[in-house]
């Protein structure tokens, strides 16, 4: 017997080889200001989620290239079940077109000191709901790619209500938040909701902290409901903090939390205002992005091509810190970003990094790696106050079915406030 198991392993490897996650990354220095969102009207669309009903093809790609010329780029997409690992699908599954589209659409720059061109790529209609990767490459060759984003396209067959409200557990009542969670299935019959259903909440988009109640609290038969209402905290997150921001939508004056900017033949400069930790002040209420950020530029017409690349270097001092510090945001890629982690400059006795940043207001935290968790709390305190936007995504695997449909999604803010 372990004879052949010893063979079968030999033969077919790739039997019991983990499948890769796949992630939003950015993978050439050049790709730039990688933006995936839900169109709409005026320059707050950038902050919509790319999160959108099925049979809807309103989500748009935009990137820059920093470079004189054009490449040839091409997208495809990937479908994915709830756990970002490739689904049981083939591309004529899921969409009626040829899955490989040329991402031709693209302007030149206009007058900026760091020449780049800007694309932008409309998503096709899809067919199936569920998680998708889009993957952006280089001359028609999949092993050359420049990006990849993620996506998800819900079919509205169940409804989700999700209510934040303060923890059970008293040791979190001022430093956490906790969601509890309704689905209303009666419009679709589920088969076993108890285990076939998968309801994930993340918090600020983030997919390093995301929590996941894979089995509900009650079950009500009789009303075609789900609920998910833990009592030992596995429903709870840290609240955080407020984001802190960088406003560069200025290079001729110094924006909010901008020391100062000198504007050279080949590129703009800035400094951030020196920052400090926060885990022992008091929770201040002002307005922010959730992590975020967008493209704006007050001093010129067309923020997408007018808006000036501006090298930033960020400055915090801090003490007595355990591990490195991070820029943690949607502007480091969630502190995946080569530039992200923070080197100390004995010189001038405080941390550094420093990022190339279109024109915009940048969101970002500080935060301490620890293996695959990110620590924000013990630089930035976490404070129940605290706004932060969570999104619900009910996803459904039917018995033999290949993949995880996405049959309801809802996004609740705490303390809703919006830049």
């Amino acid at each position: 017997m372990y004879k052949r198991l010893f063979i079968l392993f030999f033969l077919f490897p790739f039997c019991i080889k983990a499948q890769e996650v796949l992630e939003d990354k950015v993978y050439e220095a050049n790709i730039k200001s990688v933006q995936l969102y839900k169109k709409g009207a005026g320059i707050g669309a950038q902050m919509n989620a790319p999160v959108i009903p099925l049979g809807s093809a309103g989500l748009v790609l935009e990137f820059d290239d920093l470079a004189f010329e054009p490449d040839r780029y091409s997208a495809t997409l990937i479908h994915c079940d709830s756990d970002w690992t490739s689904s049981g699908l083939k591309s004529a599954d899921y969409i009626r077109q040829y899955n490989e589209f040329n991402v031709n659409i693209y302007e030149y720059s206009i007058n900026t000191r760091v020449p780049y061109i800007h694309f932008t790529f409309d998503v096709p209609l899809v067919t199936k709901s569920g998680n998708y990767l889009l993957k952006v490459y280089r001359n028609r060759n999949k092993d050359e790619v420049i990006l990849t984003k993620r996506f998800m396209v819900y079919d509205d067959q169940v409804k989700v209500g999700a209510v934040l409200m303060p923890p059970n557990q008293t040791a979190e009542r001022r430093t956490g938040q906790q969601i509890d969670i309704k689905v209303n299935y009666a419009g679709r019959e589920l088969v076993d909701p108890a285990r076939t259903v998968k309801v994930i909440v993340r918090q600020n988009r983030r997919w390093d902290n995301v929590k996941i109640g894979s089995k509900p609290t009650f079950i009500r038969d009789d009303r075609s409901v789900l609920e998910y209402q833990f009592f030992n905290g596995e429903n709870i997150f840290d609240a955080g903090n407020e984001f802190r921001f960088v406003d560069l939508r200025y290079v001729r004056t110094n924006g909010r939390n901008v020391a100062s900017v000198r504007m050279e033949d080949d590129v703009v400069y800035a400094e951030t205002a020196v920052v400090s930790p926060r885990e022992q002040t008091s929770y201040l209420e002002y307005l922010d992005l959730n992590g975020q950020y967008i493209i704006e530029n007050m001093e010129r017409g067309n923020p997408k091509l007018e808006s000036e690349y501006v090298l930033v270097n960020f400055k915090a001092q801090m003490e007595n810190i355990e591990g490195e510090p991070y820029i943690f945001g949607a502007m480091s890629d969630w502190g995946r970003a080569e530039a992200a982690k923070m080197s100390y400059d004995i010189q001038e006795g405080m941390y550094q990094s420093s990022f190339l940043l279109k024109q915009g207001w940048y969101d970002f935290l500080l935060a301490i790696k620890n293996g695959d968790q990110w620590d924000t709390l013990s630089i930035e305190g976490s404070h129940f106050q605290t706004e932060n936007e969570y999104d619900v995504l009910v996803y459904y695997r039917d018995f033999g079915s290949r993949y995880d449909e996405l049959l309801g999604y809802i996004s609740v803010n705490a303390n809703k406030k919006r830049f």
